[in-house]
């Protein structure tokens, strides 16, 4: 076996091993069994208490909050973002990377582990976030978020510390990953951030949907690419990509992931 094909195949199993590691999968069958009053509270109050663990599928699909993950996106959104990137290093696209909306960080820190695993020291992984949970609709400036409830959800607001903690976890906290503390329409724009290779958007909601692509979608190489976490499971995410397509009469194809998540590459 020549050297080359052993550095891939170790690349390819500790890749594996990360997003394994990142959905809490290894662990699954070890993991304590909740009491029934913690499940009732769970169910009655999931803002609080968080939301139902939910089966090992549904957490390969990215279907629940899970409780010890570090990721909620899934083993196929997990696979796709691998697969964007690499094509991007392996093609030379142009650019750094970027997740809007981290939650725990699991995304990014998957992203800081193909970088580190491609040896590449010269781009950066940016992790924007408020660190606070989402922001409460402003039907003014976004109808479409009338009535949203994400900002009631407690569980989705994981402060910054947590999140560096987590990259220091997986030996992935240097000066290649960059924080992007606030909300997205004070941060995004006036970020140092030059070009992107792939752009991650998990914002749920019209305005920091809008407000991620109004300020990173020029930045995007040609040959780079857009993902949208949210697209199939909330509407407003999906109302804001459909009206900056329309406004800027972008013709790519929007590419299924799963059930929730799709994605395009920018060709002009």
């Amino acid at each position: 076996m020549s050297e080359n094909i052993s550095v891939m195949d170790v690349r390819r199993l500790y890749l594996e091993i990360l997003k394994k590691s990142l959905m809490h999968s290894l662990w699954y069958n070890k993991e304590p069994v909740d009491s029934l009053v913690m499940r009732n509270l769970k169910s009655i109050a999931p803002s609080i208490f968080g939301h139902p663990r939910g089966n090992f599928q549904e957490k390969i699909e990215g279907r629940v909050w899970p409780q010890y993950a570090h990721t909620m996106i899934g083993l196929p959104r997990l696979n796709n973002l691998q697969l964007c990137m690499e094509t991007a290093i392996n093609e030379g696209v142009e650019g750094d990377f970027i997740e809007t909306g981290v939650w725990r960080g699991g995304a990014c820190i998957f992203m800081r582990g193909i970088l580190k695993s491609y040896g590449i020291s010269d781009r950066v992984v940016w992790v924007a976030d408020s660190f606070e949970g989402l922001p409460r609709p402003n039907e003014k400036k976004a109808p479409a978020d009338k009535g949203d409830k994400h900002h009631t959800y407690k569980g989705l607001a994981v402060g910054l510390e947590e999140v560096r903690q987590n990259f220091e976890l997986y030996s992935l906290l240097d000066e290649q990953v960059k924080f992007l503390k606030g909300w997205f329409k004070d941060t995004l724009p006036s970020a140092p951030i030059s070009k992107l290779a792939v752009c991650r958007l998990d914002g749920d909601m019209y305005e920091s949907t809008m407000d991620s692509l109004n300020a990173l979608y020029p930045k995007i190489s040609i040959g780079g690419f857009l993902i949208i976490d949210d697209y199939g499971a909330v509407d407003g995410c999906r109302k804001a990509v459909d009206d900056y397509r329309a406004k800027f009469e972008l013709r790519e194809e929007i590419i299924p992931i799963d059930w929730g998540g799709v994605y395009w590459r920018k060709v002009g």
